[in-house]
């Protein structure tokens, strides 16, 4: 007897019709907000509110009113930026590598974490025109025809790919996310009352109309972007992490810099989606469409990337030791026992032990841990950048310019405004955009539906007596 091969779980959950996929989906658009939507909601608003006027204090009075220090002279605007564009990679990730694999899983996560990749770019942007200390003059790292001669005074700094890269990656990721919501707002469209949300709508989708023309064009758009954005995910971190393996300071000046950057990206993206779903599957009631098994899937990324992370840091210590090169061995001991120890231990549980929970299915597959670890995770690669940054200018080769950081309260106030701002925008783009992209899903009803997995399972059943 031939062994049976075993039926992959169904990716749609319940005897879900394509009039059922719409209507939920549809849902949180057209009825009324939960209770639960609106406290989140208000405490985000209050949280970017703050965020705001911390901005304009620092606006007014410089950038002295943050903690940052002749010695540390880059400390949380850098960790923050370097943080948000990290989070922002997941979503083009998950899109474009996973389209161009033909993944099924994806289709579910998708639209979300498109959206999130705007989001978390826009947060970092608040952090890259901030640091230069006179945002109106930040004109100046673009190449307009001036009176001080050349078009770009430096074009040899990393700090000026990365206008390049982030701001590329950022138009990639508008026309990627805006194409793939065509269909979902031709549905609205053509489902909403209202006159002025139809117009709204109607405009938005450009006319689609579901034929078959305007469905292979949409695939060979897709196509094409997914082929561009894939070079643009390891790109852009491999610049951000140039910003530090350019320069001279031991720690830094390191090789290993673009890989664990990009790993370490792919790593806080994946958990950042995975807190955004459980709370998107929960409030919206999608637990037929965001089952468990994406959740392995995405759990399963996390074992890998988070593994990958964890043999950078050791390759890190490796290699310090042996250099022999004394200021590079004296940066790996002070950031393990220095003053700020504390940051380094705490990095190191968060992102090397926590994720090693997943090998056990039972854990990697419950939905309350998987969310506490997705947030364990965020905090753990948070303080990556950091002791990547303070410890290490804590303690440069000059004994006598030794000095400690401590944020000021602007600083700890512009970092809370940029979360509340992230899920501020979130909130509202759940309202008002479909959250799973339902056409998508549609197309792969037939071959991962609950109902016609059955049906299948059943036919091999009798095909085999």
């Amino acid at each position: 007897m031939h062994a049976e091969s075993q039926i992959r779980e169904p990716l749609i959950i319940g005897k879900k019709t394509y009039r059922d996929i719409s209507n939920d989906i549809i849902a949180p658009i057209e009825g009324k907000a939960s209770k639960f939507w609106y406290i989140l909601f208000t405490i985000s608003v209050l949280a970017f509110m703050w965020g705001i006027g911390c901005l304009a204090y620092t606006i007014g009075v410089g950038v002295g009113a943050w903690g940052s220090n002749n010695g540390v002279d880059w400390a949380w605007d850098i960790t923050n930026f370097v943080w948000w564009i990290g989070i922002g990679h997941a979503g083009t990730l998950i899109s474009a590598v996973l389209l161009l694999f033909r993944q099924k899983w994806r289709m579910a996560i998708n639209r979300s974490a498109e959206a999130m990749t705007i989001f978390a770019v826009l947060c970092a942007a608040i952090f890259v025109t901030l640091h230069t200390g006179r945002p109106w003059l930040d004109y100046m790292l673009f190449p307009l025809p001036n009176q001080f001669g050349s078009l770009w005074p430096n074009f040899n700094s990393p700090l000026l790919w990365d206008v390049f890269a982030v701001s590329t990656y950022a138009t990639v990721s508008i026309v990627f996310w805006y194409i793939g919501l065509i269909p979902d707002f031709a549905m609205i469209r053509d489902r909403v009352i209202k006159p002025k949300m139809k117009m709204a709508y109607s405009l938005a989708s450009f006319g689609w109309g579901g034929s078959a023309r305007h469905w292979s064009r949409f695939e060979e758009v897709s196509l094409v972007l997914a082929g561009l954005s894939t070079p643009l995910v390891f790109s852009v971190h491999s610049i951000v992490s140039f910003d530090f393996a350019t320069s001279v300071v031991p720690g830094w000046h390191t090789t290993i810099f673009p890989p664990y950057f990009v790993s370490g990206a792919v790593f806080s993206g994946f958990a950042m989606v995975l807190t955004l779903m459980i709370i998107v599957r929960k409030v919206y009631k999608l637990e037929a469409y965001l089952t468990v098994k994406h959740i392995e899937y995405m759990n399963i990324v996390i074992i890998v990337t988070g593994s990958i992370v964890g043999v950078a840091y050791l390759t890190e210590l490796f290699v310090a030791w042996y250099s022999g090169v004394e200021w590079e061995q004296y940066a790996f001991l002070n950031r393990a026992t220095g003053p700020l120890a504390w940051s380094y231990w705490a990095m190191m549980t968060c992102n090397v032990f926590s994720p090693q929970f997943f090998w056990f299915k039972k854990l990697r597959t419950s939905i309350a841990f998987t969310f506490v670890i997705s947030i364990v995770i965020n905090i753990g690669m948070w303080f990556e950048r950091f002791v990547i940054i303070v410890p290490t200018l804590c303690r440069t080769y000059l004994p006598s310019t030794w000095n400690t950081y401590t944020p000021s309260f602007i600083d700890v106030g512009i970092f809370v405004g940029t979360i509340g701002m992230f899920f501020t925008l979130f909130l509202l783009y759940s309202r008002t955009f479909p959250v799973i992209a339902q056409a998508e899903l549609k197309t792969i009803l037939k071959a991962s539906g609950q109902e016609h997995k059955e049906l299948a399972a059943q036919h091999a059943h009798d095909d085999h007596h």
